[in-house]
């Protein structure tokens, strides 16, 4: 069943690519058509293909290495340049707009789910604001939105879930406090920082000095293109594994390495995240496959009108009113605020959150949790996905209409 799995996932995957231009035009990413794919063919009473997540342990491993990889590659492709360019607009989206977000997420919650507890809620509240621009990818590589909207997305959504990843462990870890009853807080609250600092003393390590060697390497002629290429691979996977034996947490890691090895690829190849880069693209597209079978398990009970709602103001509101309070007083127009607001897609991170809350939180309202993420992605996808080319038109208007000058990214 396994081998007939992967053979039909890259089937699938073949087929896209032979038509992304063209399935392109109806706004048809990859990860849109994995999931639709996996939507179908695990469906019904007597599915084709089902996926047993019974080890739990093996599957929270798997989909924490693929967060690690992702967050790692998300470190490393933040454009130095744009942040010191756009440092303002950067603080205020990181420092000002998420903060504002996650509380706006967690204060909707408390009125949608007022049954749930509140550590869950919480939980719940950093699953479905981390962003991710995979689905979206035609919009960040559109010329015809201005490059400077596209340089601030891509370093917002380098930074964002890196900042959410420490944020959601402390709240599961609260929140499986809370069920035991012990109501020891602090001590689940020191746990997590523990595990925090482990995570990021490991990734620091592992990152700067491989990024010290490879530079040095590289200079120096000691090593080959694909030779580093395999090398850059291998830090995330090393600071994974460094961190989860020190007992910190492995994907926070490679997200801290990404960030510390970011300043050497400057002086590497141009292609020596490549590999990794390509790793992560095949391996979260599987995912997106995977999600298909889960939203078949979550809609399996009907639809749930409070979670469509909420779902629907996470990736709505509750990001476009804090982004807009948050960008007042730069220069950026209010046209461009509601499209940095508005280009919050959720994906991957928030799938991956979703699967470790339902693991970690099993009896203590994991289910719900997930129930929520997958109806959160799957609007998200839709609304995102389709307005990726009414965006690029308006874009195009405007700028045939202005005589201000566009500048190249």
């Amino acid at each position: 069943m396994l081998l007939l799995a992967v053979t039909v996932i890259a089937g699938i995957l073949f087929t896209w690519c032979v038509l992304a231009h063209r399935l392109a035009r109806w706004s048809i990413t990859a990860p849109i058509a994995m999931m639709a794919a996996g939507i179908a063919l695990t469906s019904g009473s007597d599915p084709p293909l089902v996926f047993d997540f019974g080890d739990m342990a093996g599957f929270e491993h798997a989909v924490e290495v693929v967060l690690a990889l992702l967050l790692f590659v998300d470190a490393t492709e933040v454009p130095s340049g744009v942040i010191r360019r756009e440092r303002s607009v950067v603080a205020r989206l990181v420092g000002g707009a998420l903060p504002l977000t996650l509380g706006a997420a967690f204060l909707t919650a408390l009125v949608f789910f007022p049954d749930q507890p509140g550590w869950i809620l919480a939980a719940l509240a950093t699953v479905v604001v981390p962003l991710d621009l995979a689905p979206t990818a035609a919009v960040v590589r559109d010329k015809r939105i201005p490059a400077r909207l596209r340089e601030v997305l891509n370093v917002e959504g380098g930074l964002n879930d890196g900042i959410v990843s420490p944020v959601f462990l402390l709240c599961v870890a609260a929140a499986g406090e809370a069920h035991t009853g012990g109501g020891d807080y602090a001590e689940a609250v020191l746990d997590a920082v523990g595990s925090a600092a482990w995570a990021v003393l490991a990734g620091s390590l592992v990152g700067t000095v491989a990024g010290r060697l490879l530079r040095l390497a590289w200079a120096k002629g000691w090593t080959q293109p694909a030779a580093t290429r395999l090398g850059v691979l291998s830090v995330p996977v090393a600071a994974y594994s460094l961190s989860s034996a020190l007992g910190g947490n492995g994907f926070v890691a490679s997200f801290v390495a990404g960030v510390c090895i970011a300043p050497a690829m400057r002086h590497l190849p141009r292609d020596a995240v490549e590999m990794t880069d390509d790793l992560v693209t095949l391996l979260t597209l599987a995912l997106w496959f995977l999600f298909g079978q889960i939203v078949n398990d979550e809609f399996w009970d009907g639809f749930h009108l409070t979670v469509i709602l909420y779902a629907l103001l996470a990736v709505t509101l509750v990001r476009m009113v804090p982004v807009i309070l948050a960008l007042i007083g730069t220069d950026l127009s209010l046209g461009d605020r509601l499209f940095l607001g508005w280009m919050g897609p959720r994906g991957v991170t928030s799938v991956v959150f979703g699967l470790l809350a339902a693991v970690e939180l099993r009896e203590e309202g994991g289910g719900f949790i997930s129930r929520v993420m997958v109806i959160t992605v799957m609007i998200s996808i839709v609304l995102h996905g389709l307005s990726a080319e009414p965006l690029g038109r308006r874009y195009a208007r405007r700028r045939a209409t202005s005589s201000e000058p566009e500048r190249v990214a």
